[in-house]
């Protein structure tokens, strides 16, 4: 067994415990955390199970499911979870891409700015709320200005850290665009931040992703004098 296998064995982490940690922000994987399993159940069976749990959940906390307002909300959470807000866990959801020549021939970098997601941070499965700033250079191929929103809304519909949310749609970039000439600047606001614990509301984090010409300062500057127009 090796020494990462016993640690979590062990419950801690690094030689913490999760007690110690805290509300420390951890980034252990540039994959989402799945098990191999995942998909054996269907979506319609992981609904009713959910359900079945968040009633336990609602019950254990003293709520009286049989109220009016309060008896549909197991079902409600259940497809929430499976059809919104974590659909991007099922690979089935993840957008088709269509590239088109760069008929115009543009060789200078492409930005779009201020694109709206919401996520979930998967410690305490409370809101990510964010812009995401998406620039490429094309290698002969460009893709639909809607595909990058989608990219970003994919990769953010499931539990996440924002710097494995900053790397995974710069990698889905790198491989469709088939360039590394790609960056990635997202702003959020973690309500595991505003809304509990410290109870900071006013900060936010800024996670950023350069690569190819864009790892250079004078790319960098340029990129950060358009966001700021």
């Amino acid at each position: 067994m090796n020494t990462e296998t016993t640690s979590k064995t062990n419950g801690t982490l690094n030689g913490f415990t999760n007690e110690a940690i805290g509300d420390d922000h951890l980034f252990t994987s540039l994959d989402t955390p799945m098990k191999a399993n995942a998909f054996d159940m269907s979506s319609e069976e992981k609904k009713k199970r959910i359900s079945i749990l968040f009633s336990e959940i609602m019950d254990v906390m003293g709520l009286d499911l049989n109220d009016d307002s309060l008896q549909g909300t197991p079902d409600r959470v259940a497809k929430m979870y499976i059809e919104e807000i974590f659909s991007g866990l099922d690979p089935k959801n993840k957008p088709k891409m269509a590239l088109f020549e760069n008929k115009y021939q543009y060789n200078q970098m492409l930005v779009e700015k201020n694109i709206t997601f919401y996520s979930n941070c998967e410690h305490h499965f409370v809101p990510i709320i964010g812009k995401a700033h998406i620039a490429y250079k094309s290698s002969g191929k460009v893709i639909g200005l809607s595909k990058l929103n989608r990219i970003v809304q994919y990769y953010a519909k499931r539990p996440q850290v924002q710097e494995r949310l900053t790397n995974q749609i710069a990698n889905e970039l790198k491989s469709v665009l088939d360039t590394e000439d790609v960056a990635v600047i997202i702003d959020a606001k973690h309500l595991c931040v505003s809304s509990r614990g410290v109870q900071d509301d006013t900060s936010t984090t800024i996670t950023t992703f350069y690569g190819g010409e864009f790892n250079n300062a004078s790319k960098i500057l340029e990129l950060q004098n358009y966001l700021n127009n």
